[in-house]
Formats: C-alpha cells, sequence, structure tokens
C-alpha cells in the first residue's frame, strides 16, 4: 500500500475546508445535476449471494430501477462511500477473516451502470462490525465492533483498498468485566479531527482523536461522555454546522442532544427528549439516526413503534422540538436514509422485507408516502449516492 505524504494530506485538508465552506445550494444543485445511485443491503445466508442491491432513481418522480448488485459480504449490513464516490465500504461477515472477528470489504464503483467490484477484504478486528465511517480525506475506514465492543481504524490506499487495521481500542466497563461492551456505531465531526463512539453496553460516548496521515484513533481527554444508565446509545449525528452532536438511545427510545466544541473535541448536554409520542413499553426500540442536508430537521427510527420521529432543529441553541411521527408502513425500521438532495426519505422495514419510499416537504420536514415500495429480503441499510 502506496504512502500518503504529510503535505498530500495537508493538500486535502486544505480542499475540505474549502468544501464546507460552500452554500448548501451549491452541493443541492450540484446532487440534481443527475439521477443518484440508491442502495440497499440485505440479509444473506451466503457470501456468494447478491447482499446490496444498486438502483437509478429518478430525481423528479422518484421511480427507482434495479441496475446492479455486489456480493462478497454475508449481511452486509452497514456502507459507506470514499468522498470521491469511487469507492464503497461495507461491514459484514467473510470466511476470509478469522472466526473471530468481522469483516470490512472495499468495492469499486461504475457510476453509469452501478456495478460493484469487489477489491479486497480486511478483518475489522472485532466480532459483529455493525457501522462504519470514512473521513472526510478518504485515508481510512473507522469501523463500530457490536460484540466485544471494540472500534478499529483501517487505512486506505490510493486505489481504494483496505490496509490492515491500524489502531484498535476496546472498551472496558469499570470495574472490568462487570458489563458488557457494545460499540454500536462511529461518527467523526465534520472536519474528521474527533471520533465519538456510541458505547450501548455501558452508557457512554466514547471520544477519540483522529490523525489522518497515520489513520489512528487515540483516545481523547475526558475519554468519554456518560449519558444515564439503561438509556444505550446506539447511533449518533453532528449537525452539518458542526456545532451540536445528538445521540439516539436505543433501549429506551429517548434522544440526547449535545454542545459540540470543535475546537476541543468536547461535549456539554443540551437536553433529552423522548423519540415517542406514547409511554415506552416491552418491544419498543429506536435504530437510526439523520439530519435532512439542510441541517433544519433531524429525523430518527422507532422500531415496536414503527415510525420515523421529526424533530425541528433551532441552529442557534440546538434543541429540539417534535413535528411528528410518520408509520414506516411496515415492520422494524432498522434504517432508513435520503436522498443527496433531500427529497425523498427511505425507511428499511426489516421485519417486512421492504423499502418504502417517502417525499419530504422541505418547509416542515413532514413525510407522506409516494406509493413506491421496494422489496428485498430483511433489509438492513439504504444509502444514496449524487451521480
Amino acid at each position: 500500500m502506496q504512502k500518503r505524504s504529510v503535505q498530500g494530506t495537508a493538500n486535502r485538508r486544505a480542499t475540505l475546508v474549502a468544501i464546507l465552506a460552500l452554500s448548501l445550494g451549491d452541493f443541492q444543485t450540484a446532487a440534481r445535476a443527475k439521477d443518484p445511485l440508491v442502495f440497499l443491503c440485505g440479509s444473506t445466508q451466503d457470501a456468494e449471494i447478491d447482499g446490496i442491491h444498486v438502483y437509478r432513481m429518478n430525481a423528479q418522480t422518484g421511480s427507482m430501477r434495479h441496475m446492479n448488485a455486489g456480493r462478497g459480504l454475508q449481511s452486509p449490513s452497514y456502507i459507506a462511500f470514499h468522498p470521491t464516490g469511487k469507492y464503497l465500504y461495507a461491514v459484514g461477515s467473510s470466511p476470509q477473516v478469522a472466526a473471530d472477528s468481522g469483516a470490512v470489504a472495499a468495492f469499486s464503483l461504475d457510476h453509469a451502470t452501478g456495478a460493484l467490484e469487489l477489491l479486497n477484504i480486511q478483518s475489522s478486528a472485532g466480532p459483529v462490525p455493525c457501522h462504519l465511517v470514512v473521513d472526510a480525506m478518504g485515508t481510512a475506514v473507522l469501523v463500530a465492533n457490536y460484540a466485544g465492543g471494540s472500534v478499529a481504524s483501517l487505512p486506505l490506499g490510493l486505489q481504494g483498498e483496505l490496509g490492515p487495521a491500524a489502531s484498535v481500542h476496546r472498551h472496558v466497563s469499570d470495574p472490568p468485566g462487570s458489563i458488557s461492551a457494545r460499540a454500536h456505531s462511529v461518527n467523526l465531526d465534520p472536519l474528521s479531527r474527533f471520533a465519538c463512539a456510541a458505547e450501548l453496553g455501558l452508557d457512554q460516548l466514547r471520544m477519540y482523536r483522529f490523525d489522518s496521515a497515520t489513520a489512528t484513533m487515540t483516545p481523547h481527554t475526558p475519554p468519554y461522555v456518560s449519558v444515564a444508565a439503561g438509556s444505550g446509545p446506539r447511533h449518533g449525528a453532528f449537525h452539518p454546522t458542526g456545532k451540536f452532536f445528538y445521540m439516539i438511545n436505543e433501549t429506551n427510545c429517548t434522544l440526547d442532544a449535545f454542545q459540540y466544541d470543535t475546537g476541543t473535541g468536547t461535549m456539554r448536554h443540551l437536553e433529552r427528549v423522548p423519540t415517542i409520542p406514547v409511554p415506552f413499553q416491552h418491544g419498543f426500540s429506536t435504530a437510526e439516526l439523520l439530519f435532512h442536508p439542510s441541517g433544519k430537521f433531524l429525523y430518527g427510527s422507532n422500531r415496536g413503534h414503527d415510525t420515523i420521529v421529526i424533530f425541528a432543529v433551532d441552529e442557534d441553541t440546538g434543541k429540539l422540538t417534535v413535528v411528528g411521527h410518520e408509520s414506516t408502513r411496515g415492520k422494524t425500521p432498522r434504517n432508513f436514509g435520503f436522498d443527496p438532495t433531500g427529497t425523498f426519505l427511505f425507511a428499511a422495514n426489516q421485519e417486512s422485507d421492504s423499502v418504502v419510499q417517502f417525499r419530504v416537504d422541505a418547509a416542515t420536514g413532514k413525510l407522506s408516502a409516494t406509493g413506491v415500495v421496494l422489496v428485498i429480503h430483511e433489509p438492513l441499510c439504504v444509502k444514496s449516492l449524487a451521480n
């Protein structure tokens, strides 16, 4: 694997800052230039079965056309893209890695055909990987391993290929072994300087410094932020401005809001709000959390209640106001995603084998079903990419 120069990393960081300075309108105009690709991951019993399905969406009407599929991982459960859009990364399992570890796969992507070509597979450095993210400079993949509670960073080569893990951090309870660690996601702040890992088992947000030059993570000081016992933090989202961070809690259907300091990588708790409009009951849990591309609205999925909760975001204070709850027209919305412009939302209903499309009202954030429904066995993840 070719090494990246310090100067090259500095140039990429300068380019990133310039990109972040562009207006949201510029991004949305660019995203509308062509019909985007939509990627759906489904549960499979074999790595030789198509696990990632690629669709072309008509940006105006929302109609979908199946283009291609990719294989190489068993049950790919989460995907992320390289900032160039040339490569896709997925977590799952594979016979190519040790039995006590999960796998991360790298694919090259042909935007014209939607074809995915497997580049290579590496160990995720822990069992049951469930989430991953690519840094904004395209130098590394960060992955969360659920079983055993660990996070790892894998460097990326110049052709998008994965290298072996450059850093691995296993979470432990205090005292050690008293509670099982369960890392459920890892998020990088908008400048890819700090990472926040959701530690569901320990009810903590584990904080790390990220070094793009070495593709490594190191524990931050302080090393974690605690949330209320029994919360079960699952997925997080940084506001596009970088001023706020939000964490959806799986086991009690709540959401925590934090003020985030981009210079120091530290957080201050702002508020906790419920994600469901009824009393919590057995069988309820949350899953995904995403910002609308405009940054005006925050969305979360409620399993059991089977809805998407919509919050309006006060961009000055970070406080949230409930807009409403929309049925996902299916069971157990494990995941959902937006098209690149935020015009459409796709809800992946794991237990009803359906991905339901909604149109987003740009003024209110509310959702309305379009009638487009895709059938896929146990959908686990849905993402889109501007073409």
